[in-house]
């Protein structure tokens, strides 16, 4: 690969910003065999925005249609890589996120709980062609945590399924496996350059919050993803991947 430019270290003001990403042009309806279920139905017309590759042999189960990070909010999200790091996916899923911190960084750890998940993140990694920077782990993040190292570590949980959206206002404690304070804390063990993928509606004052678990507290920057004119959620960047 490609040397990497190592980004500034110097810490900066807490701001938040709304970002806009490229937007893919939309799909038209599943064929006949496609094996699409009517709950995920609707995620299909959005395939080509999850992977562009989708065509190529990509492979989702029905928890990946809602779970995974659409393909421009995780490539803009691997820009924070500096030059060198090694990223830890705490909870990897399908791999979208994996592939594209792999395609800009140096190496990456993709954990997840559920071996089929690990199989599809894979795949679709070899589609790529980044399976070769990415180390697969089946297992729990939280007992993992302790004997991890890493420069950065990204977190993407659970939010609970589609029905986030019905919320007036998301809670940290709603996240799965754990609430947001305990996954913070895991992840801190290992590094203070954490990346969140949270949802839309989330509470931005919990949020701040977290920076405090730091004595003193780490800077945060928390940044809106725009896709197709449409807020999809919320990324929080903790410590000398927060930027202006």
């Amino acid at each position: 690969m490609a040397p990497k430019r190592r980004r500034s270290r110097k810490r900066r003001k807490l701001f938040k910003r709304r970002v806009k990403v490229k937007a893919v042009p939309r799909a038209e309806e599943p064929g006949d065999g496609e094996g699409v279920s009517p709950m995920v139905e609707k995620y299909w017309l959005q395939r080509f925005n999850l992977f562009s590759k989708y065509d190529e042999g990509i492979k989702m189960d029905e928890e990946g249609w809602f779970s995974v990070t659409p393909e421009e909010i995780a490539a803009r999200q691997a820009d924070r890589c500096f030059g060198g790091a090694v990223v830890i996916d705490g909870f990897t899923g399908v791999g979208g996120n994996a592939i594209q911190f792999a395609a800009k960084c140096n190496h990456v750890i993709a954990i997840d709980i559920d071996p089929k998940k690990i199989e599809m993140a894979r795949n679709n990694a070899s589609i790529y062609g980044v399976e070769e920077y990415i180390d697969f782990l089946i297992g729990d993040f939280f007992q993992l945590a302790p004997f991890l190292k890493g420069d950065i570590v990204f977190l993407s949980p659970p939010w609970g399924g589609p029905t986030y959206k019905l919320r007036s206002t998301y809670t940290l404690d709603l996240l799965k496996p754990k609430d947001g304070y305990s996954l913070f804390q895991a992840a801190q063990n290992i590094t203070p350059n954490i990346m969140m993928y949270l949802p839309r509606n989330v509470d931005l004052l919990q949020v701040e919050q977290l920076s405090w678990l730091s004595s003193p507290p780490l800077q945060i920057q928390i940044e809106e993803n725009v896709l197709h004119g449409y807020v999809k959620g919320i990324t929080v960047y903790f410590g000398d991947i927060a930027s202006p």
